[in-house]
Formats: structure tokens, sequence, C-alpha cells
């Protein structure tokens, strides 16, 4: 079966331990719904948060969201001036039979502005 790697991000409401996790479980929700996946098919998932996101783990709200098996790692985003502030970026590896046009990338909120040239909704 392929591996293919679908993206994401949100922006917490703010530096607090329940806005990252909250944040962090509403994107890899999101991320499993829109791809059809679950778990099992999930090989690795690497969260990064922007340096004004410490309070907690993002890795955590991916738990709470059903990870529990799945190896996870919080990495740092790179502090670039300008940046949107309060960032949780998400890569997954997953096993899949789509094709890559067919992954469903998904930018939350505010974040939408980071990748505008992806589609950012459920396709009909």
């Amino acid at each position: 079966m392929p591996v293919r790697a679908i993206r994401g991000a949100v922006q917490a409401a703010a530096d607090l331990p329940e806005e990252i996790t909250a944040a962090a479980a509403e994107l890899v929700t999101e991320l499993m719904v829109r791809n059809g996946l679950t778990g099992e098919e999930m090989i690795s998932v690497i969260l990064s948060a922007t340096g004004d996101l410490d309070a907690e783990f993002p890795a955590l709200g991916a738990r709470k969201a059903g990870l529990t098996d799945v190896p996870l790692m919080c990495v740092r985003e790179m502090e670039v001036p300008g940046a949107m502030p309060r960032v949780i970026r998400v890569l997954v590896h997953v096993e899949t039979s789509c094709a890559r046009d067919e992954i469903q990338h998904v930018y939350l909120g505010a974040t939408k502005a980071l990748r505008p040239d992806l589609h950012h909704g459920p396709r009909t």
C-alpha cells in the first residue's frame, strides 16, 4: 500500500494547556475525518508549535483525539519574523490507497491563509 503525507495547521486561542490540546485534537480529528482515516493507517505524526506555545505538548491533544498507539513527536517551529502566532502544524504519514490528489490537507480557521493554494473543505 502506498505511503502518503498529509499536512495541516490550526491556531490555538491562547498559550494555555487546554487551548493547545483542544486545538491539536480538533486538527487531528478533522484530518482523520476528511481523509477517512483511523489510527491503524497512521504510521507516524509530527506536530510542531510556534515558539509562543509552550504550556503543553500538542501531542497530548492528538492522544486525546484517539491516537493512543501511533508514534507522535513534537518539535519547535522555526522562528520567522512576522509569522502567524500560536500555530500548531501537523505532518502525518499514512498508508492509503488514495492517490496524491485525493488527499485532503487540513488548514483550519486563520491558518487557511498559510496555504491558499489548497482546497480547505470537504469535497462535494
